[in-house]
C-alpha cells in the first residue's frame, strides 16, 4: 500500500444538522465488570450512482465488523431497520431507530468523483438526543476504499469512547505453511482486521520476531540463513533491506527506539547475551548490560526513557525494567507461587501504563499485562501455548499467538486488557510472531 498516494485524500468536517447536548455528556463509560456492548445501527452507504452500490456496502460490512470486533459495540442487524436511509443530509426519523433500540446511528454516502476518486461521507448520530455527534468527509483512490471504512471506524470509536481508535493499522507477522518438521516462513503483512495479506520473504530463509518502525514504513526482524541469523531493516513500500550491522554470534529479539532513530537487540557471546542498542544514523553501537545472564527481549517505554526486558538473572526469566541507557534494573514480575512462575517477551503498552507477557506456570502459558512498577498483575487468557504479545496502537488490545500442539500449526487472536472478547484473527495459514504498527493515519505526513 503507497500511503503517500493514498493521501490525497482529505479529511472534513460536515455540518452539523441536530442540535441539542452531546451523547451522555460525548462518552461512553465502559466498566469490564459491568460493561454492556452499545447498540449502534450502520446502515448502508448511499450510492451516488448504481455502480458505487458494491463499494457502499463494502465499507458499511467493514465498519460494521470492525465496531463489533472491538467489543464494545453492538452492532444491529439491518433486518431490523424501519427506516431506510436515501439522503444523509436530512435527519433521521429518530424514533424510528428509538424502536429498536439503537443508541447511536451511522448514516453514509459514497460518490464518484468526475477525476474518478471516491468522496466518502458520514454521519454519527445520537438517536436519544437527535443530535449529530460528528461527520467527515474524504476523497480518495477507488481501490483504497477499505481505508477509508477503517478511518471512519476509527472517528466511530474516538467519538463514543474519548480514545483513539485501532482500526487503521496494519500488523506484521509469520506466515507459517507445510508439515511441522519441514516448516516454511514467510514475513507477511496484512490490514488488522486480516485483509489485503501481502508477502515480504520468499520463505527460503527461517524468519522470527517482526517489529515496526514509529512511521510504520520499516519492519526490523531476525533471519536465520547461512551462519549465524542477523538482524534485518526490511522497506515496505521500496522492498529494500539491509543488514543491521554484522556482529559476530547471534543477534536477537529486535525493536526500534520510539523516535526511529534506534534499534535495541540482544546480543549472545558464549552462554550468555545482553542487551545493545544501535544508532541507526552512526551505526555506533553501545552496550546495556553486562551479567553472566541471558538478557533478551527489550521494549522501550512510550517516551524512550526506560525498557522492559527480560532475564534469567535471578533463577528463571523474569521481568525487569531500567534506564535506556543503562544502569542498575528492578525486577519487577514476582508470581504468587514464586518457585512456579516464569515471565517473558515483555512489551510496553503505547500509552505506556501496562507491560504485557508471556506468563509460563503449571503447564500453562499465559498471556498478561502488569503496570511498569509490577502491580496490577491480570491474566488476560490462558492455555497450552499462547506467546507474543503486541499492543493495538491505542493500548487497549493485545494480539498473540496461540499454539495448540500436535500436527497443527499456530494462530493468531486477539483480546481486550480486561480480559474480554478473546477473538481469532483471519490469516491465510498458520501465523505466529505479530507485531501491531502505530495508526498509520497518525504517522502520515
Amino acid at each position: 500500500m503507497d500511503r503517500r498516494r493514498f493521501l490525497t485524500v482529505t479529511g472534513s468536517t460536515l455540518a452539523m444538522l441536530g442540535s441539542g447536548r452531546s451523547f451522555a455528556q460525548g462518552r461512553m463509560r465502559i466498566d469490564p465488570n459491568e460493561f454492556q456492548p452499545l447498540p449502534i445501527a450502520i446502515t448502508n452507504f448511499v450510492p451516488g450512482s448504481p455502480a458505487d452500490g458494491d463499494v457502499g456496502n463494502g465499507v458499511t460490512q467493514v465498519i460494521t465488523n470492525n465496531l463489533k470486533r472491538s467489543g464494545l459495540f453492538a452492532p444491529i442487524d439491518q433486518a431490523a431497520f424501519i427506516e431506510r436511509i436515501s439522503n444523509i443530509d436530512v435527519a433521521p426519523q429518530f424514533q424510528n431507530w428509538k424502536t429498536i433500540n439503537a443508541q447511536a446511528l451511522v448514516t453514509g454516502r459514497m460518490t464518484r468523483q468526475p477525476d474518478g476518486r471516491l468522496k466518502a461521507e458520514f454521519r454519527l448520530w445520537d438517536v436519544v438526543s437527535g443530535q449529530q455527534l460528528t461527520g467527515q468527509q474524504y476523497f480518495t483512490s477507488p481501490e483504497y476504499w477499505r481505508r477509508i471504512a477503517h478511518i471512519i471506524s476509527d472517528q466511530i470509536y474516538e467519538r463514543m469512547t474519548g480514545e483513539k481508535g485501532y482500526f487503521d493499522s496494519r500488523v506484521v507477522f509469520v506466515d507459517e505453511t507445510g508439515p511441522k518438521e519441514r516448516r516454511v516462513k514467510r514475513l507477511a503483512i496484512m490490514d488488522q482486521d486480516g485483509a489485503n495479506v501481502r508477502y515480504l520473504t520468499r520463505g527460503s530463509d527461517l524468519v522470527l520476531t517482526p517489529r515496526f518502525s514509529p512511521n510504520s514504513q520499516e519492519v526490523t526482524y531476525m533471519e536465520f540463513g547461512q551462519g549465524d541469523p542477523k538482524v534485518y531493516l526490511y522497506n515496505i513500500e521500496t522492498g529494500q533491506r539491509e543488514i543491521v550491522g554484522n556482529f559476530p554470534g547471534m543477534t536477537f529479539a529486535p525493536r526500534f527506539s520510539p523516535d526511529g532513530q534506534r534499534v535495541i537487540m540482544s546480543l549472545q557471546q558464549g552462554g550468555n547475551s545482553n542487551l545493545f542498542v544501535m544508532d541507526l544514523r552512526s551505526r555506533s553501537t553501545t552496550r546495556l548490560t553486562d551479567t553472566p545472564a541471558i538478557d533478551t527481549s527489550p521494549s522501550y517505554s512510550p517516551d524512550g526513557t526506560r525498557i522492559c526486558f527480560e532475564s534469567d538473572r535471578g533463577g528463571k526469566p523474569q521481568i525487569y525494567v531500567m534506564s535506556a541507557s543503562g544502569g542498575p534494573a528492578q525486577r519487577i514480575s514476582f508470581s504468587k507461587d514464586d518457585s512456579n512462575g516464569s515471565y517473558s517477551t515483555p512489551v510496553w503498552s503505547p500509552r505506556g501504563d501496562y507491560i504485557a507477557f508471556t506468563k509460563q506456570g503449571g503447564g500453562q502459558f499465559a498471556i498478561g499485562i502488569m503496570k511498569p512498577d509490577g502491580s496490577g498483575e491480570r491474566i488476560l487468557t490462558s492455555g497450552y501455548h499462547n506467546e507474543g504479545p503486541t499492543f493495538s496502537p491505542n493500548g487497549r488490545v493485545v494480539m498473540f499467538f496461540r499454539e495448540p500442539g500436535g500436527a497443527a500449526g499456530p494462530s493468531l487472536f486477539t483480546v481486550d486488557i480486561s480480559g474480554r472478547n478473546e477473538q481469532k484473527v483471519p490469516t491465510p495459514g498458520y501465523a505466529s510472531d505479530p507485531a501491531w504498527s502505530p495508526l498509520l493515519s497518525s504517522t502520515s505526513g
